[in-house]
C-alpha cells in the first residue's frame, strides 16, 4: 500500500515544464489526496479552446466527484464584451490516480483598446474534495496571429519574440507572441489548436510528439494552421518527418487551407536578431491566411458577400407607435372619463390591468404574425476532401447568416467535431445584436463538450435578430471523385452521398474538363472545357465567400494546384447542422480535392 502511495505521489510531483499551473489542491495536508489543474498551453488563444489536464489522486476509500466551472471573457469590466461559460463533471475512483483532459471554450476576442486586447480564462473547482480556483490570461495585438511555440524555442527566445511582435502589431500593452507547450504533453484533439494560427517547434520536438498529437496538429494544419519546423538535423524533410509523401528533400507544401515549412537553424536554438525577425515573419507574412481573430472581427460586417445576398428587412416602427399612442389614449383619458368616470374610480383597478394585458397580447400577436416562429438563413461552404493517405476526411469552412422571428428556445448541439464562432455583423443593420462597433455586445454564451459533441446555449441565436456564424469542422467520410479512365474524355464516378451540379477537373496533361448533373455511384463522362470557363466558375465561387475563405479557395483552385484536382458545386450537401429552428433557404457547397486515380 505504501509503495503504491509513493508511486502516485511521484507521478503527481513530476515536472510539468511548459504546463501552466492553475491550482494544486490538497484538502488534507495529512493525506495524499490531491487535485491538480494544469493548462497544457501557457496562454489561451483569442478563441477556440484551452486544453486543461485535471489530475486527481484519490487516496481515500470512497469514490469522489469534481465539478469544474469555467468562464472565458475578453477582460472587459463594463459588461460590453462577450463571455463563454462551460462546465465539466469528473469522476475520481477511490484509491486511484486519474487524469481528465478537458477543452475549455474560449471567448472570441472582439474588445480591443489602444491596439490590443486581453483574453481571460478562469476555472473553479467544487465537489467531494473541496473548492479551489485558478485563471490564465494573454494579450494580443490588433492584427497579431496567435502562435504556439515549443519549450525548446520559447525559453531562449520568448522575450525577444514578444518585443518583435509588439512592434509589428502595434500593441501597447505587452502582447505575447506565443504560448509555450511541452511536446511530451500535447492534446490529440485538433480543436485544442483551433484558436491558434501558427505552431513552431524543432524537428526533435516533432518526433517527440505522440502519434495522436501529430495527427491532430496535421489536421489543424489542413484546416488553415501554419506549421513551422525548425530543423536541427540537415536530413529532415517532409517525407522523413512523416508529413507528406513528396520526394526527398522537399521542405514546404500547401496542405489544404494551411501550409507547412521546414527551416534549417544549424543547431542554434537561441536565435539572433535576424532569426527572431524571420520567425515572426513566417507567421505574419501575406502568403498565409490572415490571422483568424482579425478575420472574424473584420470579414463579416459590411464587406461580407453572403449577408449582401440576404434580403434587407426593417422594423415596422410606425405600426407599433400607433398602437402605443392608442394604448396611452385608452389607458388615460378614455379609461378615466369613460370606463371609470367620476363615482366609479374603483373600476380603475380592473380596467387598467385589462387594457394593459389586452395591449400586450395584441403586440405579441402582431410580432408573431409579422415575424413568425424560428427563422431563415443562407449559408455557403468550402470543403476540401482528402481521400488520399488514408485520411478519408473533409475539411470544412462554413459561413452562415440568418434572421429570426420569435424563438421559444435557442440551444443546439453540433454533432460533428467542430469549432463555431459568432461573427460581428454590420452595425447598419437594425436586426444585428453583435456588430462591428460594440466590442462583443455584452453577449453571453454557454458551450459544453459532452462525449465529443458541442452543446450550446445562450445568445448564439436571439429572437428577432440577425446573426452570423463561422464554422470550421473536420468530418470523417469516404466521399470522393474516382477516375475510371484517363484516356480520351475522362470517365468518373462520385461516391458522395449527395448529387453534384457541376464539376471541373484538370487532368495530368493540364487539360480542362467539365461534368454535370452527377449522381452517386453513376459513372459520368466529361466534356472538354476552356480555362476561361473554369476561371469564371472559381471567380463566381469567390464572390460568395468572406475574404479569408476566399484566400483559402485560391490555394485550392485547380488552376493554381495543377493536375488531377477538381472543384465542384452542389446545393444538396447537408452542411454542418446548428440551430434546428433555422430554415436554410439557400445552402451552397464548393468541394475541392484530388481525384483518385485508377
Amino acid at each position: 500500500m505504501l509503495t503504491r502511495a509513493l508511486s502516485l505521489l511521484l507521478l503527481m510531483a513530476a515536472p510539468l515544464a511548459a504546463q501552466q499551473s492553475l491550482f494544486l489542491h490538497q484538502p488534507d495536508p495529512k493525506s495524499l489526496t490531491k487535485v491538480e489543474a494544469n493548462a497544457l498551453f501557457s496562454h489561451p488563444a483569442p478563441g477556440g479552446f484551452l486544453p486543461v489536464r485535471i489530475t486527481v489522486n484519490n487516496a481515500g476509500d470512497q469514490d469522489g466527484n469534481i465539478d469544474i466551472r469555467c468562464v472565458a471573457n475578453d477582460g472587459s469590466s463594463g459588461g460590453q464584451g462577450s463571455e463563454v461559460t462551460s462546465s465539466f463533471k469528473l469522476g475520481a475512483p477511490a484509491g486511484k490516480l486519474t487524469r481528465h483532459d478537458i477543452l475549455i471554450p474560449c471567448s472570441t476576442l472582439l474588445n480591443f483598446g489602444y491596439g490590443d486586447g486581453s483574453v481571460q480564462v478562469s476555472l473553479a473547482m467544487s465537489g467531494s474534495f473541496g473548492s479551489n480556483s485558478g485563471n490564465l490570461s494573454a494579450r494580443y495585438g490588433d492584427t497579431q496571429p496567435a502562435v504556439l511555440l515549443s519549450e525548446a524555442l520559447f525559453t531562449p527566445n520568448g522575450s525577444m519574440l514578444d518585443a518583435e511582435i509588439a512592434s509589428k502589431s502595434g500593441s501597447r500593452g505587452g502582447a505575447n507572441f506565443a504560448a509555450k507547450f511541452d511536446p511530451h504533453e500535447m492534446p490529440d484533439d485538433w480543436r485544442a489548436y483551433s484558436g491558434f494560427d501558427g505552431l513552431a517547434l524543432t524537428d526533435s520536438d516533432w518526433t517527440t510528439l505522440s502519434p495522436g498529437a501529430r495527427t491532430a496538429i496535421l489536421r489543424w494544419n489542413r484546416l488553415g494552421g501554419r506549421l513551422v519546423i525548425l530543423a536541427v538535423s540537415t536530413n529532415s524533410d517532409l517525407a522523413t518527418l512523416g508529413i507528406s509523401d513528396l520526394a526527398a528533400g522537399e521542405r514546404s507544401a500547401i496542405r489544404s487551407f494551411g501550409n507547412v515549412s521546414i527551416e534549417p537553424i544549424n543547431n542554434k536554438l537561441t536565435l539572433d536578431k535576424d532569426g527572431v525577425e524571420a520567425l515572426v515573419d513566417r507567421f505574419t507574412n501575406k502568403d498565409n491566411l490572415p490571422a483568424l481573430n482579425t478575420s472574424i472581427r473584420s470579414d463579416f460586417s459590411s464587406a461580407w458577400p453572403l449577408q449582401g445576398l440576404f434580403d434587407p428587412k426593417s422594423y415596422n416602427y410606425g405600426l407599433f407607435i400607433v398602437i402605443l399612442i392608442a394604448f396611452g389614449i385608452l389607458v388615460g383619458p378614455v379609461n378615466l372619463f369613460v370606463f371609470a368616470k367620476s363615482g366609479r374610480r374603483h373600476r380603475l383597478f380592473i380596467t387598467t390591468p385589462l387594457i394593459a394585458l389586452g395591449t400586450s397580447v395584441l403586440l405579441i400577436g402582431l410580432i408573431i404574425l409579422i415575424d413568425g416562429f424560428g427563422g431563415r438563413g443562407i449559408r455557403v461552404t468550402l470543403m476540401e476532401v482528402r481521400p488520399d493517405d488514408g485520411e478519408n476526411a473533409a475539411y470544412v469552412y462554413q459561413e452562415q447568416v440568418s434572421r429570426t422571428g420569435v424563438l421559444l428556445g435557442a440551444g443546439f448541439t453540433v454533432a460533428e467535431p467542430a469549432a463555431i464562432t459568432p461573427v460581428p455583423l454590420s452595425s447598419g443593420s437594425q436586426w444585428s445584436r453583435l456588430t462591428d462597433d460594440n466590442n462583443g455586445g455584452g453577449m453571453r454564451y454557454e458551450a459544453n463538450l459532452r462525449d465529443g459533441k458541442l452543446e450550446v446555449e445562450g445568445d448564439w441565436f436571439q429572437s428577432r435578430s440577425e446573426q452570423g456564424q463561422f464554422v470550421r469542422a473536420i468530418v470523417p467520410g469516404r466521399g470522393r471523385i474516382e477516375l475510371r479512365n484517363a484516356d480520351g474524355p475522362p470517365s468518373m464516378i462520385s461516391t458522395f452521398d449527395f448529387p453534384i451540379e457541376r464539376i471541373y477537373y484538370v487532368d495530368a496533361a493540364g487539360g480542362y474538363w467539365c461534368g454535370e448533373n452527377i449522381e452517386r455511384g453513376k459513372a459520368f463522362n466529361c466534356r472538354e472545357a476552356q480555362q476561361a470557363e473554369v476561371a469564371d466558375f472559381v471567380k463566381d465561387a469567390s464572390a460568395k465567400l468572406s475574404a479569408r475563405t476566399r484566400k483559402a479557395l485560391k490555394s485550392l483552385d485547380p488552376l493554381e494546384r495543377g493536375s488531377r484536382h477538381f472543384i465542384a458545386v452542389t446545393d444538396k450537401a447537408p452542411g454542418i447542422a446548428t440551430f434546428e429552428g433555422i430554415k436554410w433557404t439557400s445552402s451552397t457547397t464548393y468541394i475541392t480535392g484530388p481525384v483518385v486515380a485508377p
